[in-house]
C-alpha cells in the first residue's frame, strides 16, 4: 500500500505520527546541538530570581537589579536556541508545506490536530530525553 493511500484512510492517525515524529528530531537536535548543562543553569538563576522578586517588593533598587540579572539569563537561553533552530528550520519549512499540500482536503482542521500533539508529545519528550 502506497503511502498516500495510507494518508488518505487514516488521515488522523497519519498526521499524529508524522507530528509525533517531527517532535522527537525536534528535541533530539536540540538535546544535541545546545549546552544543556548552561541551559539548566540559566533556568534555575531564572526560578531564583522569580523567588527574591516577590521578596523585594518596594526596594526599587533590588527590583532593578533581579530584572537586569532575569533578562540577561532570558537572552543567553534565546542565544543557546538558535542553532538547533537554524538547523532544523529550513527542512521542516518543506516537510510543512507538503502537509498542508496534503492534509489540507482530507483533513480539515489538520492544523490543529498537529498543534495538539506537537504539544503533547515535545512535553513528554523534553521529560523523557531530559532536554533543558
Amino acid at each position: 500500500m502506497a503511502l498516500n493511500e495510507l494518508i488518505t484512510q487514516y488521515p488522523k492517525e497519519s498526521l499524529i505520527l508524522i507530528a509525533i515524529l517531527i517532535t522527537l528530531i525536534t528535541t533530539i537536535v536540540n538535546k544535541k546541538f545546545s549546552d544543556q548543562r548552561r541551559m539548566k543553569e540559566l533556568k534555575d538563576i531564572q526560578k531564583a530570581c522569580k523567588i527574591n522578586l516577590k521578596n523585594a517588593k518596594g526596594n526599587q533598587d533590588e527590583l532593578g537589579k533581579i530584572n537586569k540579572q532575569m533578562m540577561e539569563c532570558s537572552l543567553e537561553l534565546m542565544k543557546h536556541s538558535f542553532k538547533p533552530m537554524f538547523i532544523t528550520m529550513i527542512p521542516f519549512l518543506f516537510l510543512f508545506w507538503w502537509i498542508r499540500s496534503v492534509y489540507i482536503n482530507i483533513l480539515p482542521g489538520w492544523i490543529w490536530w498537529y498543534l495538539g500533539t506537537a504539544i503533547i508529545s515535545s512535553i513528554l519528550f523534553r521529560k523523557i530525553l531530559k532536554v533543558a
